[in-house]
């Protein structure tokens, strides 16, 4: 007796379609029509026997065991990028492509630093980068639609291996004609909080400063305002308030133009610990060990 199993394809059709929540926009990430998706998944469920997406005119939704075939999808096409890295591993260490997440606040500092100096000693590295908040690119990583990410830690990871890249100091920012006259090392004591800005909600980095403070009202008083750090710093510098840096920022020439000075940040473990992390157990850990010294060196 014959028995026809899911295609990898068919699996990556139903989980786009899982992630994106519309045919269209999933058959834009699948690479494919609409009409083949749509084929694609009929046929998938044909096979199955048993109906996995709700289909209506107004929206697209998945059965409870659409969604746990879903989540075995995810594990089988994790499982079949590992069989290609498993592949790719025993070749020349570091070539062939590699997709990289990178959170916003260490892409636009680190990547311009290191990205000249990886293309010309590994030509045949081939750097996937995508930049995506921390929360995303962990998802990203543990779906298989990233091999490893870039970010900074603590934070909530999951079973994943990491090589640590570096320490990266806390600064304070404020205007250059502040008439406190802040010291030369800022201790967490002088932050006012009814000035102080942070970035929006999403980004690790407002955590991890405001735990280098150790100071609870500021979690509560702080002004979560900017989208970028670019853009903290434009207020900054037109009087509108302080705010807090990461030395890789400031090392990157965020201040140039700019009438803003920044402090050391005077506290215990006032710093992130910058990482680069992948899942547990792959085949490809030793490379990316490697990728991980040559960002050390960048």
């Amino acid at each position: 007796m014959t028995v026809y199993h899911p295609t990898l394809k068919q699996l990556q059709y139903l989980v786009a379609l899982h992630e994106h929540g519309h045919f269209g926009r999933a058959a834009d990430a699948a690479f494919v029509s609409q009409s083949t998706l749509s084929a694609g998944l009929r046929d998938l469920e044909a096979l199955l026997g048993v109906v996995l997406v709700e289909r209506t005119k107004r929206a697209v939704r998945f059965t409870p065991l659409g969604n746990a075939v879903v989540a075995k999808a995810h594990r089988i096409l994790r499982e079949a990028e590992e069989l290609s890295d498993l592949v790719q591993s025993s070749g020349q260490p570091l070539s062939g492509e590699v997709r990289m997440s990178v959170i916003p606040t260490i892409a636009p500092f680190l990547l311009p630093r290191m990205l000249p100096r990886l293309r010309r000693e590994r030509p045949s590295l081939k750097l996937f980068l995508r930049e995506e908040p921390s929360a995303a690119a962990i998802e990203s990583l543990h779906h298989g639609r990233a091999d490893c990410v870039l970010l900074a830690l603590p934070y909530p990871t999951g079973e994943v291996e990491k090589e640590t890249i570096e320490l990266d100091a806390f600064f304070v920012a404020f205007p250059l004609d502040d008439p406190r006259n802040p010291p030369d090392e800022i201790p967490p004591s002088l932050i006012d909080e009814n000035r102080l800005m942070l970035l929006e909600d999403g980004h690790c980095l407002k955590d991890h400063a405001l735990a280098a403070c150790n100071r609870p009202e500021l979690r509560a008083s702080a002004t979560m305002i900017g989208t970028s750090l670019h853009t903290l710093v434009q207020m900054v510098d037109n009087g509108l308030g302080l705010t807090m840096l990461p030395e890789m920022a400031l090392d990157a020439g965020i201040l140039n133009g700019t009438n803003v000075v920044a402090r050391p940040l005077k506290a215990p473990n006032a710093n992130r610990e910058i990482a680069l992390v992948w899942r547990k157990n792959s085949p490809r850990a030793d490379e990316f060990r490697l990728l991980a010294e040559e960002l050390r060196t960048g």
